[in-house]
């Protein structure tokens, strides 16, 4: 694995630390506030771009609608919000980093249909440029992928774009057929 042209190996952990945002479905926020959980991206970040990253990234609004706005302690493992809040909150963080990698590993797994919408469009527009590596089971949330690498039992089974895929590999093919057919289920 190469990032530029050098081997991840020859890479410090901290220089790959700043290189890489990562967010994954089991988020942990830290007792304090809603802002400095979202600071923890950017240390050095001023309250206006904590709230410029909250507003692009789409959680501006629910965090307005809380007891005390940015400053609402979250408690521990951010026990006073919702699982879809925690995650637009993870999702503002790894954004105000701006690292050029984004990894986000089931980053949407705890949230509605709704949310859902607002966190993958506030995504689009904050990865614009960036290496963007999602890891998800909803396929819904990958067909505009460049590229999908189809996994199974720790190998690569396939790797195109959703098209590619439909027409050549049988199993994203079955996945895709259960994954739509799972949602049509739920809207009935």
């Amino acid at each position: 694995i190469t990032i530029g042209d050098k081997n991840v190996k020859e890479i410090s952990t901290d220089q790959l630390n700043d290189l890489i945002s990562y967010v994954s479905q089991d988020n942990y926020l830290f007792n304090d506030t809603v802002r400095n959980n979202i600071r923890m991206g950017k240390p050095q970040a001023s309250d206006s771009e904590v709230e410029q990253i909250a507003k692009a990234s789409g959680c501006h609004e629910f965090i307005m609608n809380l007891e005390h706005g940015y400053e609402t302690v979250v408690g521990g493992a951010g026990g006073h919000l919702s699982g879809g809040e925690r995650q637009r909150i993870a999702i503002a963080r790894a954004m105000l980093k701006n690292a050029p990698i984004v990894i986000l590993d089931e980053a949407t797994s705890y949230t509605d249909p709704e949310n859902e919408a607002v966190i993958q469009e506030a995504i689009s527009r904050l990865t614009k440029g960036k290496t963007l590596i999602v890891i998800a089971h909803r396929l819904s949330t990958i067909t505009d992928a460049d590229q999908i690498v189809v996994v199974k039992d720790g190998t690569i089974q396939a790797k195109g774009t959703h098209e590619e895929l439909l027409k050549e590999c049988s199993l994203y093919h079955t996945m895709w057929t259960a994954h739509m057919g799972a949602k049509e289920v739920k809207t009935v």
